[in-house]
């Protein structure tokens, strides 16, 4: 098992906007400038990029993109769990499919499953568009959306709330806010030096959240 790299990682994406454009101020000589301004899911695609190859890098032994599968994309997931802010009852738990529990309880926080899944899309996206081909990508491997269908199965029974199609729209604008947060901690871990803060929310989007860098374990 991998227990893996100070990069820094929380719920799914929802549709891509539309880059937005900031105009700029009037020139001497009149002219108007426009800069333009990457979208929030360019950002976060950009971000969950640079995330996972820290991972890679950090590695032992160290991965190189082309060597990636699904089962390394599925650690990635896994590791991402630790910086995860839902409760997922344990089936010894006496709140075991209680969407209400109505007390605390030991069990651990992960990552939910929509924001892996909206993570696995910007991955996926961005493997291609930095050169890697459709029949190669390990993000749309099958191993990967049979684990992401695992965990959302695994989720749905433990925390006693259902994924419903009708919602999926406003689930997946949640996710988009928790997995760019998710990455986010891990890049952040990896540039900031090892302090550790976590903002608010399950995987809302509070802020990034700084981890301690360690290096990852292959057994």
């Amino acid at each position: 098992m991998n227990s893996e790299a100070g990069v820094e990682s929380n719920d799914p994406n929802g549709g891509e906007t539309a880059p937005s454009s900031t105009s700029g101020g009037t020139a001497e000589g009149g002219t108007e400038s426009t800069e333009a301004t990457p979208s929030r899911y360019e950002s976060q695609k950009r971000r969950d990029w640079n995330t996972f190859l820290q991972y890679l890098r950090n590695h032992k032994p160290p991965l190189t993109l082309a060597g990636c599968s699904g089962a390394h994309v599925i650690e990635f997931l896994k590791y991402l769990d630790q910086f995860g802010k839902t409760k997922v009852h344990v089936t010894s738990c006496p709140y075991f499919g209680h969407p209400s529990p109505p007390a605390p309880c030991a069990c651990p926080l992960k990552q939910a499953w929509g924001s892996l899944d909206a993570i696995i899309g910007r991955l996926r996206a961005a493997y291609e568009e930095n050169g890697g081909r459709q029949e190669t990508n390990p993000f749309g491997a099958k191993a990967v959306r049979l684990y992401l269908r695992e965990v959302k199965e695994s989720h749905t029974k433990a925390r006693g709330i259902p994924y419903e199609k009708k919602r999926r729209k406003r689930s997946a604008s949640a996710a988009v806010s928790g997995g760019a947060s998710t990455v986010a901690m891990a890049v952040g871990a990896s540039s900031t030096g090892g302090t550790e803060s976590t903002d608010s929310g399950e995987g809302g989007g509070g802020g990034a959240t700084t981890l301690p860098a360690t290096s990852s374990t292959t057994t």
